[in-house]
């Protein structure tokens, strides 16, 4: 607005010439700038008073709409938004594949402090310390006395334990409502399952977050509201997984074994029904990761999975089979197996001297370190690598579990003449027993390969033909006769005919070379051999037994009667009925073999060089 000057003076001169007052000039200015500023006052407040009446026009109806919104909808429970209600009913279930659980969430309590609201903060600590004997009660009362405001004292706590710090009576201690993953089980399936902890937490609720296993591979999926609550079916059986565990851990301790490992897998699926790792832990009460040492004297170190072992003689069905696969040989066929066999300045020798030759299903069967390199040698280098790269030992399994990736195999960087001769019968190339499960597996399933995994009923595409049907057929009648006649007879269980390999390989040592009196003895089988349906790995770790004989660490004195065990126990469990007579067709070989005790698997001691 242009401001009019009160005695403008074009006006007062004029004024002076007609003779008029100039003051009344001023007077009447003064009026017209009164009444322009009233106008424009007037105009601003019924401008504001037309705004607050759309305001409340627009506010009355969005209420006077959502009232007839609810009353035009059913009556439904109200629930909380506060995101910390939301955690604390995310996470599902995890079940066997009998829909058995085993793991869940269970309504609990933590217990916090008000410390300044403390009426007798000594007789608090005294009483915590009672309640709870992992707390030192001398620090209790040291915090209760400081400058804290805010303490957390137990993350979570038993009915009967809220119950006795309700009893104290101290008003300064507080209770939360959060849940907490329970596993009912205790130690079954525990290196399966992991473990849980809490993420983001409050003094109402915490978030659950998986720490290892399937509980942190798929933790996404088990907190993700979408899934609706439905619980993840794993592939294994309680009672199987039960019941191996119990056996494994009474033949761990009769062979005074370090550690033991028990893999069982169907075939036709490579669903894993039961894998078990001993020693072993229970995750409701995880214990700490070790910070220095040997990461296999830890019980959360997972022996079939991230175990990285050299499996002796269980690898030399692997050059057979691909002989036979190649028709480069036929099961009668003679073998050359003079001892000692030189490599460059390397020796390889067999436990028993076998005479000059001996069949190819005897160089199985009696397990000949000689008769084994003569067969990988016929292949060559270059399709040997090719072969095991198929079978899966040159990479991690895709196994649904964070610590899959960790168990990749120890492959040679370099592959020499002598390498290519000590890993055909299982030296200088380590694997974990589950890498053993499957390449048993494939054989046993005609040659096409089987991938492990651990979740039921999952639909996948087919494996590759790694080997032709006929070739595995027979490496399966093989590995039967190394069980009827060779050195697994302790592994036989009457009706369920058992065919499978014994490998007493030597534990290397950090520094190089290999102890004198360490091994890792393993036995890998599968059964029934007329229709194989279950492949089994047992491994322990340091075993030694006392027989008539003497001490022994072989296999076939120490894993393959555990594995009969575990197949004897098992084999009900999964609806395996026994049968009654031999179905396979007896292999005659064309050499026949010099009469003499079978002999055991043997120690394979084999100068290594830096490549093996």
């Amino acid at each position: 607005m242009t401001r009019i000057p009160l005695r403008p003076l074009a006006r007062l001169l004029r004024t002076h010439d007609r003779g008029e007052n100039p003051d009344e000039t001023e007077a009447e200015n003064r009026r017209l700038r009164h009444e322009a500023m009233q106008d424009k006052a007037r105009r601003r407040a019924e401008g504001r008073l037309a705004l607050m009446a759309c305001l409340f026009v627009l506010g009355f109806g969005v209420v006077g709409l959502r009232m007839g919104a609810l009353a035009s909808t059913d009556p439904v429970e109200p629930q909380s938004g506060i995101m910390s209600a939301q955690i604390a009913s995310q996470r599902a279930d995890i079940t066997d594949r009998q829909g058995r659980v085993l793991a869940t969430n269970l309504l609990t309590h933590s217990l916090y402090a008000h410390p300044h609201q403390m009426v007798d903060p000594v007789g608090a600590a005294e009483g915590l310390a009672r309640i709870f004997p992992d707390l030192d009660g001398d620090k209790l009362l040291r915090d209760f006395t400081g400058s804290r405001k805010f303490m957390w004292i137990k993350r979570k706590m038993s009915p009967e334990q809220m119950q006795a710090v309700h009893d104290l009576g101290e008003p300064g201690l507080l209770f939360g409502p959060r849940e907490m993953r329970v596993y009912p089980n205790g130690r079954v399936a525990s290196h399966i399952l992991g473990g849980s902890g809490f993420g983001n937490e409050g003094v109402s609720s915490a978030e659950v977050l998986g720490v290892a296993g399937v509980e942190k591979a798929f933790d996404g999926w088990l907190r993700d509201p979408a899934n609706a609550g439905a619980p993840l079916q794993l592939s294994i059986d309680l009672g199987v997984q039960a019941a191996m565990e119990e056996v494994l851990a009474s033949g761990m301790e009769v062979m005074n074994a370090k550690g033991s490992t028990g893999i069982l897998m169907e075939i036709a699926t490579g669903e894993i029904l039961a894998m078990a790792s001993l020693p072993d832990f229970d995750p409701n009460d995880r214990p700490r990761p070790l910070l220095k040492g040997d990461p296999s004297d830890s019980p959360l170190f997972n022996r079939a999975v991230q175990g990285q072992y050299e499996l002796g003689s269980t690898f030399k069905i692997f050059p057979v089979a691909q002989a036979l696969d190649l028709q480069i040989i036929n099961p009668n066929s003679g073998i050359n197996t003079t001892t000692p066999m030189r490599i460059g300045k390397y020796r390889i020798n067999d436990f028993s001297n076998y005479g000059p030759q001996l069949s190819a299903t005897d160089v199985i069967v009696k397990s000949s370190n000689v008769g084994t390199v003569r067969i990988a040698q016929m292949i060559g280098v270059d399709k040997q690598k090719d072969f095991l790269d198929k079978l899966g030992f040159f990479d991690p399994l895709p196994l649904e579990m964070v610590e899959a990736p960790t168990g990749k195999p120890l492959v040679p960087p370099r592959w020499p003449a002598v390498t290519a001769a000590t890993v055909s019968f299982g030296h200088g190339l380590a694997a974990s027993p589950l890498h053993l499960a499957a390449a048993y597996a494939t054989i046993a399933n005609g040659g096409r390969k089987v991938t492990p995994t651990l979740i039921h009923g999952r639909t996948r595409p087919e494996g590759e033909q790694v080997l032709s049907p006929r070739a595995a057929a027979r490496a399966v009648d093989m590995l039967r006769q190394v069980v009827t006649r060779g050195t697994a007879k302790q592994a036989e269980v009457e009706g369920y005919e058992v065919a499978g390999k014994t490998g007493t390989a030597d534990k290397p040592r950090p520094s190089g070379g290999y102890y004198d009196n360490k091994v890792v003895s393993t036995f890998a089988s599968v059964f029934p051999a007329s229709a194989p349906k279950y492949v089994m790995i047992v491994t322990l770790d340091e075993p030694s037994v006392t027989g008539p004989g003497g001490e022994s660490r072989t296999a076939g004195a120490t894993a393959a009667p555990v594995a009969s065990a575990i197949i004897r126990r098992l084999a009900p469990l999964v609806g395996l009925e026994p049968v009654t007579g031999e179905t396979l067709p007896v292999i005659t070989p064309r050499f026949q073999p010099r009469v003499e005790p079978p002999a055991d698997d043997g120690i394979e001691r084999v100068a290594q060089t830096n490549d093996g």
